[in-house]
């Protein structure tokens, strides 16, 4: 059965009936009506999401909702595994994806930081393979037409997604069909992605076009190479335990299993267990930087948290105020489109950031940053606003029933002050 939502005062809970069982708060709990969200309209937009469960459409839905660094609402509703009848709850570990690209993105920011690099320095610097790339201009994927990359990728092309790097779900049918032969994701380590990805040809001339794909996997390679650690690693000592963040990594351990959603597609009506991308236990995947690690609701509402505040959390600092205020500055601006293929979302170091409310399709504020993950989660961090939202559900494809859509306009319209 769903369960029913807990929010933060007493007030508010007696109003929504009883709150679950609560685990230990990500972050401080505060009365929604203080900070500026009305109860019962939050309660409404709870409504909203538990519909996709009770209406066949998800699994389950987890939701956490945060201003000015405390929590005014949380919900989670349906199963995380249907087989087994359990239920979706706040310690729930899920795939999360591409929102790996977030964390990825601090992390080599944080050496850039420390002037281990600069933005404009030539990719091949740390990674030799990388250093004479070809473009595919025409052909078929047997016999493909090719051309010296006229300038090198950068590390800004890397965050950026202007490299020409992409997955094999881009449109173009020849990338694609070269992508799915190079078998990236069967790579056993960084070391060996990298090396794969350079046969690839790139899909344009690095720095001209915006082009979502395995940039930031790469990016991951860089910060080993430079940092000298294992990416996971790295991860793991600089952002996650001093984050406090116990339930974020590339695998999940035996003991926590139980806890972990499995992910769902529908078939003929019928919510079933989708195919795997990657591997749960230690090892068996690569550390992807742009789709490997798993986490909690409450680990990465830490970790947005710490990025709304310009850096630090609970006096750990991870990132300088004003490199995080660079990060989700767009960087597309030169670009024809200038946007990511909306033209409400243009992009920064790693996040997507709104440069145009007028063409959201949810109620938005100029400025707000963030990411999503393929199985359906998605990060909100609203600097005028002040707010963290997250709502993770375990489904494929992405994003199919405009969960994220109904999910930010439920929150927004509960804003009163």
């Amino acid at each position: 059965m769903p369960a029913a939502p807990r929010f933060a005062s007493l007030l508010t809970a007696l109003a929504l009936l009883l709150p679950v069982a609560t685990a230990a708060q990500p972050l401080p709990v505060g009365d929604p009506e203080e900070l500026g969200f009305s109860a019962e309209r939050l309660a409404t937009m709870d409504a909203t999401l538990e519909r996709f469960v009770t209406e066949g459409q998800h699994a389950g839905v987890l939701w956490l909702v945060a201003r000015r660094g405390r929590i005014v609402g949380t919900g989670a509703h349906g199963l995380r595994d249907i087989e087994k009848g359990l239920p979706m709850e706040e310690d729930t570990i899920v795939r999360i994806y591409s929102m790996s690209k977030i964390v990825t993105s601090v992390a080599a920011l944080i050496l850039f930081e420390e002037g281990r690099f600069d933005l404009d320095d030539p990719v091949s610097e740390f990674l030799p393979e990388l250093e004479s790339m070809q473009v595919k201009t025409g052909g078929t994927a047997d016999r493909p037409v090719l051309a010296t990359a006229r300038e090198p990728i950068t590390i800004n092309h890397l965050f950026t997604h202007t490299a020409g790097f992409y997955y094999d779900f881009v449109d173009d049918p020849v990338l694609a069909e070269l992508a799915r032969r190079a078998k990236l994701f069967e790579a056993t380590d960084l070391e060996a992605f990298v090396k794969e990805a350079a046969k690839l040809p790139l899909g344009h001339q690095p720095g001209e076009a915006w082009t979502y794909g395995i940039n930031t996997s790469i990016l991951g390679r860089v910060v080993e190479v430079v940092s000298g650690q294992r990416f996971g690693e790295f991860l793991r000592t600089r952002i996650f335990e001093p984050l406090e963040m116990p339930d974020t990594g590339f695998s999940v351990p035996a003991d926590k299993r139980d806890r972990l959603a499995k992910v769902y597609n529908l078939q003929d009506g019928t919510l079933v267990p989708a195919e795997q991308i990657l591997s749960v236990a230690p090892g068996e995947s690569p550390e992807l930087g742009g789709a490997g690690l798993f986490s909690t609701i409450g680990d990465y509402a830490r970790f947005a948290q710490k990025l709304l505040n310009g850096g630090q959390l609970d006096g750990t600092r991870v990132l300088g105020r004003k490199t995080v205020e660079f990060m989700r500055t767009n960087r597309l601006a030169h670009l024809d489109p200038p946007h990511i293929g909306s033209p409400a979302q243009g992009f920064g170091l790693g996040v997507s950031v709104v440069i145009d409310v007028g063409q959201s399709p949810a109620p938005t504020s100029l400025g707000r940053f963030g990411w999503s993950g393929a199985a359906t989660t998605d990060c909100g961090i609203d600097p005028q606003e002040e707010i963290v939202a997250l709502v993770f559900a375990q489904h494929f494809p992405f994003n199919e029933h405009r969960l994220f859509e109904r999910f930010t306009t439920g929150y927004m319209q509960a804003l009163v002050d």
